[in-house]
């Protein structure tokens, strides 16, 4: 039987690729899957794809990082607390990355944009869904990061400067939890074919990279992750 068979687990950014497939894969292996987004048709054919494929009833919440505030955080910890009970693992796999673009020339508002989708939000919802995650036996709070060599490179912006300090929010976060069976990871991916890639490279295909498929199971994997495993966690 699977580590995650009868497990709870919320996926912010199931609309998109990677959160999808992780969605898709962990409701295969036996979990309840929340599926969470900004666009609610994508979320709803992911429901009837899981469903429609024998899974546990995944559920619906439809989420939009970018006008989120705390107290929309604090009422979906407590929403999901009061169905649920808990929640054994949660998955943000969701990013906002607008394009390539110059420091000089980036909009403000973009900027802003981007941070609150890629810093704020992530932060909001770490916060307010920490009492759900300690009412479970192993809770485990995962986020998808991309390679700090690649992200912190000439004209990614608010992009990069967002996963440098995801990646020093998470590992203090693991440090301040480390007495408690809650565990922060955050998994490091390589270069993935579609989804941003796509988005900022859309001439070239590469189809000679991993898939997020291919991806996914690395995720899934820090989810049922031993107490003393490293918060970083290198999937390339």
């Amino acid at each position: 039987m699977s580590e995650l068979a009868g497990k709870i687990v919320l996926v912010i950014g199931a609309n998109g690729s990677l959160g999808s497939a992780v969605a898709r894969q962990a409701a295969a292996r036996g979990a309840t899957v929340v599926l969470s987004g900004r666009r609610v048709a994508p979320l709803e054919r992911l429901y009837d794809e899981i469903e429609g494929a024998g899974g546990p009833q995944p559920a619906l919440y439809p989420l939009n990082l970018e006008g989120m505030s705390p107290n929309d955080a604090q009422a979906l910890g407590e929403r999901l607390q009061v169905e649920f009970g808990h929640l054994d693992g949660v998955v943000v796999a969701a990013t906002r990355l607008h394009g390539l673009t110059p420091l000089e020339r980036f909009e403000p508002e973009e900027w802003l944009r981007t941070l609150q989708v890629d810093l704020n939000a992530p932060f909001l919802l770490a916060t307010a869904l920490l009492p759900a995650l300690r009412a479970a036996p192993a809770g485990r709070l995962v986020y998808a990061l991309d390679q700090a060599a690649r992200s912190s490179s000439a004209f990614f912006g608010a992009y990069g400067v967002a996963q440098a300090a995801l990646r020093s929010m998470l590992t203090i976060l693991a440090q301040e939890l480390s007495s408690e069976r809650v565990r922060v990871h955050g998994v490091v991916l390589p270069a993935m074919r579609g989804g941003l890639r796509q988005h900022i490279y859309a001439s070239d295909p590469a189809t000679d990279l991993p898939t997020a498929a291919d991806l996914a199971p690395a995720i899934l994997a820090a989810l049922s992750s031993a107490a003393d495993a490293p918060t970083l966690i290198d999937a390339s």
